[in-house]
């Protein structure tokens, strides 16, 4: 079941226009980035913050205690309304969406790059270049390793999808082959 996006990017939006207001974006960005990990890190954490069962008042000292001095006031103040309006189950989602639109306003992209084996870091950066022509931004990659692809690489930013990988190779050919204008018996 896919969770409602609407209110996580209402409050992202609030977020992003309020800080680029205060011009205090990127500070908001470095916070915003550094409370998803610790979330994406601390699984107990983010079961914590979205229980409907804990009060958010625990909630709220939770969050005090865990960045009320490490992150800027404006993104402290954001946290505390998220709890005081019981949108907590939705915070992974509207940190995901206030990056997102903190990669809009600066054209950055990220693209995932998905290779059968490790690739090393100046194949990664040409691939980088290419892109960023392509697409006329900044791209941010993300590297996958799966075996499956047996080989070559699979490329997607946004809807551009390059499959140069052999398995995407295997699968086209297996197309091509079972629609066969030849008749078969010879």
């Amino acid at each position: 079941m896919k969770k409602c996006t609407k209110v996580p990017n209402r409050y992202a939006n609030a977020l992003y226009v309020f800080s680029l207001e205060e011009k205090q974006l990127e500070g908001v960005f470095k916070d915003v980035k550094f409370i998803r990990n610790v979330l994406a890190d601390n699984k107990e954490l983010k079961t914590i913050m979205e229980s409907p069962v804990i009060v958010p008042k625990i909630k709220s000292n939770i969050f005090s205690q865990l960045f009320e001095n490490r992150i800027n006031s404006i993104t402290y103040g954001f946290l505390d309304l998220i709890v005081r309006k019981r949108r907590e189950p939705s915070l992974f989602q509207t940190l995901d969406a206030f990056i997102n639109y903190y990669h809009r306003h600066h054209n950055i992209k990220v693209a995932t790059l998905t290779s059968a084996i490790p690739l090393n870091n100046e194949l990664i950066e040409k691939i980088k270049i290419v892109l960023e022509e392509q697409t006329n931004s900044t791209i941010q990659i993300q590297t996958q390793i799966k075996p499956a692809i047996i080989g070559g690489f699979i490329v997607q930013v946004e809807d551009y999808l390059v499959d140069a990988s052999l398995l995407g190779k295997i699968n086209r050919l297996k197309r091509e082959f079972a629609t066969n204008i030849y008749q078969a018996g010879f």
